[in-house]
């Protein structure tokens, strides 16, 4: 019997740097090539195909589960952090108590999320949110800021003069690590394809220095953002810090309606 219904399982990869490790396997694995269709895009649209359809598993930003009719987690892989992740914050020239105004980057969900959730329960200051437009770091300027992810996050940390993580700015205030994406399915995959899979997301990190080195990215070391900054396991306690933040969306989203 094949994985979904004897079709293969279209899955949605997001092409940062932060995932090269796990789509190592991923691209190496005979068993997910010939039983799934891989297709690459940044966070926010994978998560737009997997609420529409198109894609019946994906890496997603987790602030779409609540979206989603159902879901299940796929793999024993994630984004997360549990300290400074180098490559989700707020970015500004000037001290974040100036702030005024706040650059949403579209790109993703749960970080622009999180960082509203941030300002309101953890720094308790109140900002102006612009949603993002494709040049929008051009306008970090005066006392308006950014959050900015992924690889242009790393660049931005040699050009920006402040910069506040959103990981450790969420452990400063639940005393957690925190999830930004994860292996989420529509439908329930077979065990087969959950082994395989897992198999295939690990493959990588015993391949660091050959990612590295095939990588033309001086702005941070990769080395250690893959060792130190980025943490992969999905254990039990980035679960619990999962629960907690959809948990944070929940009420947050609450307040916003009433």
């Amino acid at each position: 019997m094949k994985i979904l219904e004897l079709e293969k399982i279209r899955i949605g990869v997001v092409n940062y740097l932060n995932t090269r490790p796990m789509v190592y396997g991923i691209e190496r694995s005979e068993y997910i090539q010939q039983n799934a269709i891989c297709t690459g895009d940044f966070p926010a649209n994978v998560a737009r195909g997997l609420i529409s359809g198109k894609f019946d598993m994906g890496l997603v930003p987790v602030a779409v589960i609540p979206k989603l009719p159902q879901y299940y987690i796929v793999s024993d892989y994630c984004i997360g952090a549990d300290g400074e992740v180098a490559s989700v914050g707020v970015f500004s020239e000037c001290p974040l108590e100036e702030l005024e105004e706040i650059y949403l980057d579209y790109q993703s969900r749960t970080s622009i999320t999180l960082a509203q959730i941030l300002f309101k329960n953890h720094w308790k200051k109140q900002v102006s949110f612009i949603p993002a437009e494709e040049n929008f770091i051009e306008n970090i300027k005066g006392k308006r800021g950014a959050v900015i992810i992924g690889d242009r996050a790393l660049r931005q940390l040699n050009i920006s003069s402040y910069y506040y993580d959103l990981a450790l700015a969420w452990r400063d205030y639940t005393g957690l690590p925190f999830v930004f994406a994860a292996w989420i399915s529509t439908r329930k995959v077979s065990q087969e394809f959950t082994d395989e899979f897992n198999k295939a997301n690990a493959l990588g990190f015993q391949h660091l220095d050959e990612i590295v080195a095939k990588e033309d990215f001086s702005a941070y070391p990769l080395k250690e953002y893959y060792t130190k900054n980025v943490s992969y396991h999905l254990d039990e306690r980035k679960k619990a810090a999962l629960s907690r933040f959809l948990q944070e969306i929940e009420e947050f989203e609450g307040l916003l309606t009433q």
